[in-house]
């Protein structure tokens, strides 16, 4: 200390004080410390359960016989003859103009009522924007080139035009049911 100069000499006298506090402060009381661990030493230990042991695995082999390879795809079984014949009778038509309710999925749409006018039935579809459109048969709606086949007061019937996955297309049939 004799080196520092005067006016450094009780600065470093008082910072030395406030570190020893800070020492102090940190060993006060640690009874309930002490007590914690002292609980959690005496408490009963369990026994873990062993780990299950594992089955064998037993290889079962493959015997063809007559089934088909399943390293192959199967081709669906489609009808009208010749795979290429039925594929290409069944195709949406994509030159037509699309309707209002093709923007949207079968299951979003809700069929709210059926309207005879002039010996005609029309249903009335609510599309998710909440606007309500009159549908007759021939119409279309769905996402998948769906055409309504009937109207009944129970639901609207169509049918739809989806991929089969092999490059041609089927057709499926689709309700809209009325809501209760």
């Amino acid at each position: 200390m004799r080196n520092l100069p005067r006016l450094l000499r009780p600065m470093v006298r008082g910072g030395v004080l406030i570190a020893a506090a800070a020492l102090a402060a940190c060993s006060h009381d640690m009874d309930d410390l002490q007590h914690y661990a002292d609980e959690v030493k005496a408490r009963k230990t369990t026994q873990i359960e062993p780990i299950p042991q594992m089955k064998q695995y037993e290889a079962v082999p493959y015997v063809a016989d007559e089934r088909r390879d399943p390293f192959v795809a199967a081709l669906p079984e489609r009808s009208g003859g010749a795979g290429t014949a039925a594929s290409s009778a069944i195709r949406p038509d994509l030159a037509r103009n699309k309707e209002p309710l093709e923007e949207y999925p079968i299951d979003a749409l809700r069929l709210v009522g059926i309207v005879t006018f002039n010996s005609r039935i029309y249903a009335m579809v609510k599309a998710p924007d909440g606007v309500i459109h009159r549908v007759t048969n021939g119409d279309h709606l769905g996402q998948n080139y769906g055409k309504i086949t009937k109207v009944t007061e129970a639901e609207v019937s169509l049918s739809e035009i989806i991929p089969d996955g092999f490059g041609g297309f089927i057709e499926r049939p689709a309700a809209l049911a009325a809501n209760e």
